[in-house]
């Protein structure tokens, strides 16, 4: 039996989670929920699977949420805070933990996870995009394990070697592949992308994901920042590490080896696949996805990126090889960029834009705590915030709306 604290149990992959927790009730039990919002889908995942805890960050949706659990009858305790993420993360009957928690808000919660020794689900890629070194070294340490749960490196996972120590060129891995579908945007002219609205970016093609990550999925951001996340992950240089754009999202990625040999996970493009494998491994568990019929799909396509088109995957590598504090400011720029454009405040190509001027505006120091992690995202985040939204900026960099 596997205890489970779920940190970011609303969102897609959390929602996910459960669903192949409820398929597989002799293996897991689930001891405590996290969330920020949607309260309701909390209560509900409450009645459902009694947790010990359920946890939000602030005091009047806690009360709110201790109310109807009474009512309901459901014993759960519900606590507040962020010290009350990290709590859960650690505690002591807990052996996995699932960190779906979206954005660097993730990253001190999947700490306590990593610090306590747990069987880590990484969904939140942040964790590692902001504080790689820190982070693989507490992993290390802790004697924590980590099983990747987005679907690219949860694929490059499974066709690795496995049980081996070491780097992966050690073993006869020349390139890791990450497979990207293009988002909606891949073919569109672009004229007409300088167009798109928050509810045509949000409407993925292949995937259902929530709306931060859907963005960045038509960006590409989101496939630049699993290339920083698939370094550490793998200890690969950023020179091993390439993507390749596959519309119909079957193959989720391939490792490729030094005697011509491609080994790729394929599937249909459900995120309950990895999150059962990694929940059962190394066992194979039932998730509840259709099993994929190859004579049906007929024809599988691939393509080299157009770094033109998706300036963001670009960047990302940029700051890969800038250092930490470049990679810092670029997550937390896109955070800022992204929420600026589902608000309607800028457009969809000023998206890159944005980012790009905050990163030529942050200074390069080293990271070598957490607590510098944290301060310059603050101080990005910041810069990106300027002026209403960073709309001057946009325009000293020839983008002004």
């Amino acid at each position: 039996m596997q205890y489970l604290t779920i940190l970011g149990s609303t969102g897609s992959i959390g929602v996910n989670t459960l669903d192949v927790v409820a398929r597989n009730p002799q293996r897991f039990s689930v001891l405590a929920l996290t969330a920020r919002t949607r309260l309701d889908v909390l209560l509900d995942q409450c009645r459902r699977f009694n947790p010990r805890y359920a946890v939000v960050l602030d005091e009047q949706p806690a009360e709110h949420l201790r109310r109807e659990l009474v009512a309901c009858g459901c014993p759960t305790e519900v606590l507040c805070g962020p010290g009350a993420l990290e709590r859960v993360a650690g505690l002591p009957e807990v052996n996995t933990v699932v960190a779906a928690i979206v954005g660097i808000a993730g990253l001190r919660p999947t700490l306590a996870a990593v610090n306590a020794g747990k069987k880590i689900l990484l969904a939140n890629k942040e964790s590692l995009v902001t504080a790689g070194a820190l982070f693989m070294s507490a992993v290390a340490e802790n004697g924590a394990q980590l099983l990747p749960i987005d679907s690219e490196h949860n694929a490059i996972f499974q066709a690795l070697p496995q049980g081996r120590s070491g780097g992966i060129g050690e073993h006869g891995v020349r390139r890791i592949l990450l497979t990207a579908s293009g988002g909606p945007f891949r073919s569109m002219p672009h004229e007409a992308i300088a167009r798109v609205t928050p509810e045509q970016a949000i409407a993925h093609p292949n995937w259902i994901m929530g709306r931060k990550i859907s963005v960045d999925s038509a960006t590409m951001m989101n496939k630049g920042l699993e290339v920083i996340e698939a370094r550490w992950l793998f200890a690969a240089s950023p020179d091993m590490i390439e993507v390749v754009v596959h519309p119909e999202s079957i193959v989720h990625s391939l490792v490729e080896y030094c005697d011509g040999s491609v080994i790729a996970q394929l599937g249909n493009p459900d995120m309950r696949t990895p999150i059962a494998h990694a929940l059962g491994y190394p066992d194979r568990i039932p998730s509840g996805t259709d099993f994929l019929d190859l004579s049906k799909i007929g024809r599988l396509q691939f393509e080299a990126p157009d770094f033109g088109r998706f300036p963001c995957l670009r960047l990302a590598y940029e700051c890969l090889r800038s250092g930490d504090a470049a990679v810092v400011a670029l997550n937390a720029a896109n955070e800022v960029a992204v929420t600026e454009f589902l608000e309607k405040r800028i457009g969809f190509l000023d998206i890159p834009r944005l980012i790009e001027s905050v990163i030529s505006r942050t200074p390069a120091i080293p990271i070598h705590t957490i607590a510098d992690v944290e301060r310059v995202d603050l101080e990005a985040r910041a810069i990106a915030l300027s002026t209403r939204g960073g709309h001057e900026l946009l325009k000293e960099a020839g983008a002004g709306r």
